[in-house]
């Protein structure tokens, strides 16, 4: 293995191990249920029962989804490029129900399988088509969305584009975690020509407005070694701080791009963008906007950055965004 995904790998695993390290009872005073994210039209959110017990488990082992993610991972490690369950397959054609087909963008130093392995399943057996890329490494690289946001945003694009010519649709659904929710499909929409293409974007846990990772960020650029960290651990990761030349791009003229409605799904555990309310987006004209916050929907839920990509709970706010007409109220123990 070459020197640099030698040492992205040993970034990614010590994120990895760092979050699995953290208890979920190092946020306590999280416990009551609270109502701090900004107004949302979308003030009842659904969360549909996906497996007999899921929610009940959810409840009682709140980071229950950090321990399904490593295990995704550690799979994934010996086929890098394969596909989550439920996504991918090329002959889905959408339903009238389900018109617009879900595009799947895992995020940093993850990969299609690792981030999508719960939600894909999830989504298919709800009626969608789904599909789910890789990008911003080389085929064989597991630790992948290290390469430039706008040079992955191009992936991204001809993947779209790859989708509507299978399916025949004429928008999609963007659904990303980290990076994959935030500035990649931003940039995306906004730079690519996607607005036209793109009917919602859901982030969960997105990386909007860039990330302090907790101060360890902004420590990194005080010491001038943010450049070191780019190019060990991929340009992304530079790209993905608070006033990185992206995000001064993306944020300038605002937060939306008309034509597009966006949602995001954002826990207040999360360790890694930081502070958690930088993932908020603003709406902008004939953008709206829902700000979601998972311990709204189930206040003992402490999934942090890599575990609410198996919450349960946010697997029902993903299905209401994508299909608010069968919205169903959210709760722990559906």
């Amino acid at each position: 293995m070459k020197l640099r995904h030698a040492a992205s790998a040993l970034v990614g695993s010590v994120v990895i191990a760092v979050a699995a390290a953290a208890p979920s009872s190092s946020f306590p005073s999280l416990i009551s249920p609270s109502s701090s994210s900004p107004a949302s039209s979308s003030a009842s959110s659904s969360f549909p029962s996906v497996t007999p017990g899921s929610a009940r488990t959810t409840a009682a082992a709140p980071n229950t989804g950090l321990a399904r993610f490593a295990a995704a991972f550690a799979r994934s490690q010996a086929a890098p490029e394969m596909s989550p369950p439920g996504a991918n397959d090329w002959s889905c054609r959408p339903s009238a129900a389900h018109s617009r087909p879900v595009v799947l963008i895992h995020g940093t130093w993850a990969n299609a399988y690792a981030n999508w392995a719960g939600l894909a399943p999830v989504l298919k057996r709800a009626g969608h088509c789904v599909y789910a890329l890789n990008f911003g490494a080389p085929d064989g690289d597991v630790f992948k969305a290290r390469g430039p946001v706008p040079e992955s945003a191009k992936e991204v694009a001809a993947f779209v584009d790859k989708v509507l010519g299978a399916t025949g649709a004429e928008q999609v659904d963007l659904v990303g975690h980290s990076q994959g929710g935030g500035l990649l499909p931003r940039w995306y929409l906004k730079f690519e020509g996607g607005a036209a293409k793109t009917h919602r974007l859901v982030g969960i846990a997105p990386s909007n407005h860039g990330t302090t990772a907790s101060g360890m960020a902004s420590l990194a650029k005080s010491l001038r070694v943010l450049d070191t960290t780019a190019r060990m651990a991929g340009q992304a990761a530079k790209d993905q701080t608070v006033g990185s030349d992206v995000n001064v791009q993306l944020d300038t003229g605002g937060d939306t791009v008309p034509g597009v409605r966006y949602t995001t799904v954002v826990t207040r555990t999360d360790e890694v963008v930081t502070p958690y309310r930088q993932q908020y987006l603003a709406a902008g004209p004939d953008a709206p906007v829902d700000n979601l916050t998972l311990q709204d929907a189930c206040p003992v839920d402490m999934s942090a950055h890599l575990g609410i990509a198996y919450s349960t709970v946010m697997y029902g706010l993903v299905l209401n965004a994508l299909d608010p007409a069968s919205a169903r109220p959210a709760h722990c123990l559906s």
